[in-house]
């Protein structure tokens, strides 16, 4: 298989309206997703505030966890 024969979905990032369709996000389309810097997504991760998975070498970032770190930031945000 040659590089022109793969998927362009695998050499692209998620756009924002291909957000909701996803299941799984790896970290380079979480920073999309969240506008955040990969360290960024890295720290919220480190620090429980962001869950993730891996699958073999590749950590994922399931859209649940998404939905529910945008709730955390709302909940903050009220709170403050």
């Amino acid at each position: 298989m040659t590089s022109t024969s793969r998927s362009k979905e695998s050499d692209e990032h998620v756009t924002p309206s291909e957000a909701s369709r996803k299941q799984m996000y790896r970290i380079a389309d979480a920073v999309v997703v969240l506008s955040l810097g990969r360290t960024a997504i890295y720290e919220q991760i480190r620090s429980g505030r962001l869950r993730s998975v891996t699958q073999g070498r590749t950590r994922l970032i399931p859209a649940s966890a998404i939905k529910e770190y945008i709730a955390l930031l709302e909940q903050e945000a009220k709170a403050a």
